[in-house]
């Protein structure tokens, strides 16, 4: 069966512009969103209104990341039915889905519904335990999501 070159160019595509939203997201949004005082004049932010910012963002890129991990789940499984099966392209693949739903299903919405019963749950120990799972959870993502478009090139070229 001929591989469509259409379909696989635009598959990559969609991996590098999630590894590059995730980056952007997490090196340059957050450190801004967070640190407002140092480009503003007279314009006070404390890290709850900070962090009310930065959820609303992760709650949009949450909806791309189910488009990105379906896409994942369909493309993977057209791969795998094809006889042409990789191990670490899968792993991979199952790393980037599980992290993508993990991060929108499970995490955005625990700290949303914190921060919804106001500043007070945000300093507690679980929140930041959440917080911080889902900082790792981030990170494991836009691993995932470099080694899949890497190992899913190479054996492009191989075809």
């Amino acid at each position: 069966m001929k591989n469509n070159i259409y379909l696989d160019f635009g598959y990559l595509v969609i991996l590098a512009a999630s590894f590059g939203a995730v980056m952007t997201l997490g090196m340059l949004v957050a450190p801004v969103v967070f640190n407002p005082n140092t480009l503003l004049v007279d314009v006070t932010l404390d890290r709850y209104n900070s962090g009310m910012i930065m959820s609303e963002i992760f709650h949009r890129f949450s909806n791309w990341l189910y488009g990105v991990a379906a896409l994942v789940v369909i493309y993977e499984a057209m791969w795998y039915k094809k006889g042409q099966r990789d191990a670490i392209a899968f792993a991979s693949a199952f790393v980037v889905v599980a992290t993508s739903l993990l991060f929108s299903a499970v995490y955005v919405p625990k700290i949303l519904s914190m921060q919804a019963l106001g500043a007070e749950a945000t300093l507690s120990d679980t929140f930041a335990n959440i917080h911080t799972a889902s900082e790792l959870d981030f990170k494991l993502l836009a691993l995932s999501l470099i080694v899949l478009f890497v190992r899913r090139l190479m054996l492009l070229r191989r075809a």
